[in-house]
């Protein structure tokens, strides 16, 4: 069994996916080519935004957006706690200081409350400025945009959504990579839109914002490549990745999103009286880059990961550590104080194997697994 198989899906769309690999190959439009206009615009036209620029990878877009936006050193930007380093790496990157948010307990992503808190908290320091917030869309569900928008505006806040993991979710009709100034996507293999390398997007309405990012991209360029007029990156997604993904966007659109909510339906069947399964408030859609179940202590969690190995059953931890834990912050002296929930859902989250083409038998035969094993612990206690 496969955590993510993308073997299968492979062997479906075999014949369009290899035509659109030769088609570049023949053409030898390997950069900046045909393939990655198409699928700029159809992106564009999916999440419904006037822009739509590629890049080399998810973190680089969030990087491009930052820089763009010229926050840097003496700056604080917000984000949250519990995600994947990237979302911190890059306000790092530009100089400006990331200020750590506690989650939900529930949906895993951004507190709103404790986000006040803690802008509140920044301002009242009067070390740095207060910028921007980098929401994620965790494991495929969108954050709290209607509190997260109304806050913003309150302190004068720009939003980055950040929804490498997000693309496909929608609330009450609204994609994500629509919300806030600007949004970004990755193309990650393992991702629910995923190329077979690296890949991501930038979204927004803004016309300069998405002018100055198709410098950035392309080494600061103004009217061709070899006019320079600012400091950019080369950043540019692969055409034959673009051509990979205009197929697979297909295959997004027409089932895979619809087949990833079923598993989730037949998973919660099987598992919402045995452990604590995913929340998807009112009105939201995930596109379940990850099924996350909690267990109740990190023992258990840690045992049933052994077991279900050993019955050939893949799985994950998203996340070990909080982003405040990691080697790489400690020089921001921030304690453990203000992240329960960040530090617990560390200690006791497991990711299942989810994507669109689990069956019935595959979900009932793991969460057997599941339940003989949390049976099994009950009848220790």
């Amino acid at each position: 069994m496969q955590y993510r198989d993308l073997k299968v899906q492979y062997e479906k769309y075999k014949t369009e996916i290899d035509q659109a690999i030769n088609q570049v190959i023949t053409n030898t439009d390997f950069i900046s080519g045909t393939a990655v206009k198409v699928f700029e615009n159809r992106l564009a036209e999916y999440v419904g935004v006037k822009h739509c620029i590629t890049c080399a990878n998810g973190t680089d877009a969030l990087f491009l957006v930052l820089k763009a936006w010229n926050i840097g050193p003496g700056d604080a930007v917000f984000v949250p706690n519990f995600t994947f380093f990237a979302t911190a790496e890059v306000v790092s990157q530009v100089g400006a200081t990331p200020i750590f948010v506690d989650v939900d307990v529930d949906t895993f992503n951004m507190n709103v409350v404790h986000l006040e808190k803690m802008i509140r908290k920044t301002i009242g320091q009067g070390k740095l400025k207060i910028k921007a917030i980098i929401p994620v869309d965790l494991f495929g569900l969108l954050a709290n945009y209607k509190e997260i928008n109304r806050i913003a505006k309150v302190y004068n806040l720009r939003i980055l959504e950040d929804a490498a993991q997000g693309f496909g979710a929608e609330y009450n009709g609204q994609k994500a990579c629509s919300y806030g100034e600007a949004a970004t996507t990755s193309f990650f293999p393992a991702k629910p839109l995923g190329c077979y390398g690296d890949g991501g997007a930038i979204f927004t309405n803004d016309d300069q914002l998405a002018l100055l990012l198709r410098s950035l991209i392309v080494h600061g360029k103004g009217q061709d490549k070899y006019d320079n007029i600012r400091i950019g990156q080369n950043s540019r997604l692969d055409t034959l990745q673009a051509a990979i993904l205009n197929v697979k966007l297909d295959a997004l659109i027409k089932h895979e999103l619809d087949d990833v909510n079923q598993v989730y339906q037949w998973y919660n069947q099987e598992l919402s009286d045995v452990v604590k399964v995913p929340v998807i408030p009112a009105g939201n859609k995930s596109c379940f880059a990850q099924y996350t179940i909690q267990l109740k202590n990190q023992d258990l969690r840690n045992g049933l990961k052994d077991y279900l190995h050993q019955q050939g059953i893949p799985t994950m931890i998203y996340y070990a550590k909080t982003m405040h834990q990691q080697i790489a912050y400690h020089h921001l002296n921030v304690g453990d104080e203000e992240y329960p929930v960040s530090i617990n859902l560390c200690n006791t989250v497991l990711s299942l194997p989810m994507h669109p083409y689990l069956t019935l038998e595959d979900v009932r035969s793991i969460s057997s697994h599941i339940k003989t094993y949390i049976s099994k612990k009950q009848g220790e206690l």
